[in-house]
């Protein structure tokens, strides 16, 4: 019985990952058009003045990913995407903020 070994390859995306524009296209698959549509809207916060200097960061590329996740799964318009994340991310940030309370309270 032969077992083929499944090789998995990812990037770590943490805050220190800088990526340009083609490999934002490239790791989340999507085209140029669309990725300069998404920072004109505000969901993608470019660091540099033109496309070609564009550099963004691993949190915001999973950002991204989360927000390509969501708006395949519901079906959502950008606008809905965007205020969908903003929401999401805010509840997570109540949520860090009721767990340092209860540990700073229970002191």
């Amino acid at each position: 019985m032969s077992r083929e070994l499944d090789i998995l390859q990812g990037v770590l995306l943490d805050e220190t990952f800088q990526v340009g524009l083609e490999e934002v296209e490239r790791l989340c698959g999507l085209d140029r058009a669309t990725l300069e549509t998404l920072v004109c809207e505000g969901l993608l916060p470019p660091r540099g003045g033109t496309p070609g200097e564009w550099r963004f960061s691993g949190p915001e590329v999973r950002r991204l990913q989360r927000a390509l996740r969501l708006r395949r799964a519901f079906e959502l318009d950008w606008a809905a995407t965007a205020l969908t994340l903003d929401l999401l991310d805010e509840i997570e940030r109540l949520r860090r903020e009721i767990r340092l309370l209860k540990v700073c309270g229970g002191r």
